[in-house]
């Protein structure tokens, strides 16, 4: 078939551009995990300020798509403080700053879903407010938030598509390459698309197969 001769061809570019999207991935959600962090407690503190900040920021960034985000910062921002973002800097900057709003909302649930005698028992032991939320608070409300924050991965995995606007050479961009070559359009998204899928069909197995896991450990 004229699809696997294509796919034979063209296996190392599209390779690369699978491992790009990958990295550009794993490394947006690692910071988007840690600013998440920061604004969900934020968004659950006692400080209208804090507060404030953390939700004009989550609401800012869920309001607007992320192609404008990825365009503002790489062509607007660079050109207002003359400054040249490496693509792939560039890249991550905008995913960590997409998902770090929805992982925001998911530490705060997470933080919430815990229950509020844990909290207090803790503060009548004379322990900070600052040690409680790392020492008691959360761990127990990452263990309720971990299937939502794989859920998140693959979200974040999906939107690199989207940064090939900005001249990242991710797998969709990869095959526009390609496609610019060969003019095997139907080919050649079909063959990325299937790269996608079968991706994103294998973290969401993983993710069930934890879902799973921590259900049965809550119900022992």
């Amino acid at each position: 078939m004229e699809i696997l001769g294509l796919l034979k061809d063209n296996f190392p570019s599209l390779i690369s551009g699978l491992w790009v999207t990958i990295e550009i991935a794993v490394i947006s959600l690692i910071l988007a995990v840690i600013l998440g962090i920061i604004l969900g407690i934020c968004s659950i503190s006692t400080s209208k300020i804090l507060k404030g900040i953390s939700t004009v920021y989550i609401g800012i960034i869920r309001g607007t798509p992320l192609m404008i985000q990825a365009l503002f910062l790489f062509f607007g921002v660079g050109q207002a403080f003359g400054i040249r973002f490496d693509p792939m800097v560039a890249a991550i900057m905008t995913l960590t700053v997409n998902a770090s709003a929805y992982m925001a909302e998911i530490f705060r649930g997470g933080i919430q879903a815990v229950d509020n005698g844990q909290m207090e028992a803790a503060r009548s032991l004379g322990l900070s407010y600052s040690k409680t939320m790392r020492k008691v608070i959360l761990p127990q409300a990452v263990k309720i938030m971990i299937p939502s924050i794989l859920n998140q991965f693959i979200v974040t995995l999906k939107d690199t598509s989207i940064l090939s606007v900005i001249s990242i050479r991710e797998l969709t961009a990869t095959g526009q390459i390609i496609i610019a070559r060969n003019y095997k359009a139907l080919e050649m998204y079909a063959i990325v698309g299937c790269m996608y899928l079968i991706l994103i069909t294998i973290l969401t197995l993983v993710s069930s197969y934890i879902e799973r896991k921590i259900s049965y450990g809550n119900k022992r």
